[in-house]
C-alpha cells in the first residue's frame, strides 16, 4: 500500500471513530439531571447557604408554624447526609468531584438551576461550564420562579444567553438552548403565549432569545394550558410518584400521545425516592422509600415505556428533598439518624448508569 493510500485509510479511520464518539455523546445528551448549586459553607462563602434551612411552615395548619432553621454541620435540612460533608457550590474541587460523578453515572446533561443574574446560583456558572467541558458535559438551565413577569424573564435570559451561551458546555438543541421552566402555571397562559408563540407581539421566536422552552406539567387540566402557551414541551419534575398528576406514571401514556399529537417533547422526569420531612416534617404523605433501588427502577422502567425523547433525572443533589443521587453517608446527630443507601454510598451513581444504558439501548 503506497503513502497516499495509507494515509486515507488513516484519515477514513479516524473520521469514523470521531463520529462514533460524537454520536456516543449525543446519546447521553438524552438523560438529563436536576442540579442545585445554592450550598454554601463559612470556610469558602462566609456563611452557610441551604445546609441551614428553614423548616417550612405548613400552608394551612398553624402547629406547622415558626420552627426555626437548621443550624448546619451535623445538623442539615435533608433527611440524608452527604459523603462530602457540608460542601460548597463555588468550590472548584467539589464541582469537579460532581461532574466526574455525573459523567460516570452516564448523563450528557447537567441541568443547573438558575435564580437569575448575580445570585449565589450565577456565582460560578463559568467554573461549572468548563469543567463540564473538561468531562465532556453539556450544561442546561432550570429557571426557577424568581420572575414577576414574562418580560422581566425575557431581561434575565437575554443576560444568560449573552453571557455564556458561545461557551462549548452550554447545552444547545440543534442550534436552540433548552430551558425548564419551573413552576410556569404561575404566569397566564394568554401571557405565555404573547412571548412564546410565532405571532405573539413580544415573541421571542427567530430572536437571539429563541430556544426550547420546557414547562412543568402539573394537574390534568395543564394539557389546556399547553395547547395554546407556546411551550415547546413539558417535563414532570417531581420524584414522589402519584404526588401530582404529571408525576403519576400511570398517566405518562397519555402525555406522551399528547406530546406526539401536539408536536411537543415530553420529559418524564424519575427519582430515586422522596423524603422531605427535615424541611417539611407535616409532609410525610409525600413520603417514597427507595427500597434498596428498586423505586428507581420502577419509575425509569415507566418512562423509558413511553418512549420519550428525553428522561430528566431529580435529582443529582437536591438534599432538602431526599432525591439525590450523590453519594450519602450514615451518621448520627443526637437523637436523630440520618437515611443512608447501605454499605455503597456509590450505590446510585452506579444504578443510574445501568438504568441510563437500558434506556439508551432501546432509542
Amino acid at each position: 500500500m503506497n503513502y497516499c493510500n495509507r494515509f486515507l485509510v488513516l484519515l477514513i479511520f479516524t473520521l469514523f471513530f470521531s463520529n462514533s464518539f460524537a454520536q456516543q455523546n449525543n446519546a447521553r445528551d438524552k438523560v438529563q439531571i436536576f442540579y442545585y448549586g445554592w450550598y454554601g459553607n463559612p470556610d469558602t462563602d462566609g456563611s452557610y447557604q441551604h445546609w441551614n434551612h428553614e423548616i417550612l411552615p405548613h400552608w394551612s395548619n398553624p402547629k406547622w408554624n415558626n420552627l426555626g432553621h437548621h443550624k448546619g454541620g451535623d445538623d442539615i435540612g435533608a433527611n440524608f447526609y452527604p459523603a462530602l460533608g457540608n460542601y460548597s457550590s463555588n468550590d472548584s474541587k467539589i464541582i469537579e468531584k460532581h461532574m466526574r460523578m455525573i459523567k460516570e453515572s452516564g448523563v450528557g446533561v447537567v441541568v443547573v438551576s438558575w435564580l437569575g443574574k448575580d445570585s449565589f446560583t450565577d456565582k460560578s456558572l463559568i467554573k461549572y461550564l468548563d469543567i463540564a467541558d473538561h468531562f465532556d458535559l453539556k450544561v442546561a438551565f432550570h429557571i426557577e420562579p424568581f420572575y414577576k413577569t414574562t418580560s422581566e424573564l425575557k431581561e434575565q435570559l437575554s443576560y444568560l444567553i449573552k453571557t455564556y451561551s458561545a461557551h462549548h458546555a452550554f447545552y444547545k438543541k440543534e442550534g436552540k438552548p433548552l430551558f425548564y421552566v419551573y413552576d410556569s402555571y404561575k404566569i397566564p397562559k394568554q401571557e405565555w403565549s404573547e412571548m412564546l408563540s410565532k405571532d405573539g407581539g413580544k415573541t421571542v421566536r427567530n430572536t437571539v432569545l429563541d430556544a426550547l422552552y420546557i414547562g412543568l406539567w402539573v394537574e390534568k387540566d395543564d394539557a389546556k394550558f399547553f395547547e395554546s402557551s407556546g411551550f415547546d414541551g413539558f417535563y414532570t419534575y417531581f420524584a414522589s410518584e402519584g404526588f401530582v398528576y404529571g408525576s403519576t406514571t400511570a398517566n405518562w401514556n397519555f402525555m406522551a400521545q399528547y406530546a406526539k399529537d401536539h408536536h411537543m417533547i415530553f420529559i418524564p422526569c424519575v427519582g430515586p425516592g422522596y423524603s422531605d420531612t427535615r424541611i417539611r416534617p407535616w409532609n410525610e404523605a409525600n413520603f417514597k422509600s427507595r427500597n434498596n433501588g428498586k423505586y428507581y427502577e420502577n419509575m425509569f422502567d415507566a418512562a423509558i415505556k413511553v418512549n420519550p425523547d428525553y428522561i430528566g433525572i431529580t435529582s443529582f443533589n437536591e438534599w432538602h428533598e431526599g432525591t439525590q443521587i450523590e453519594p450519602a453517608i450514615p451518621k448520627k446527630a443526637g437523637d436523630f439518624k440520618y437515611e443512608d443507601y447501605g454499605k455503597d454510598p456509590l450505590f446510585y451513581i452506579k444504578e443510574t448508569k445501568r438504568l441510563a444504558d437500558k434506556f439508551l439501548q432501546k432509542k
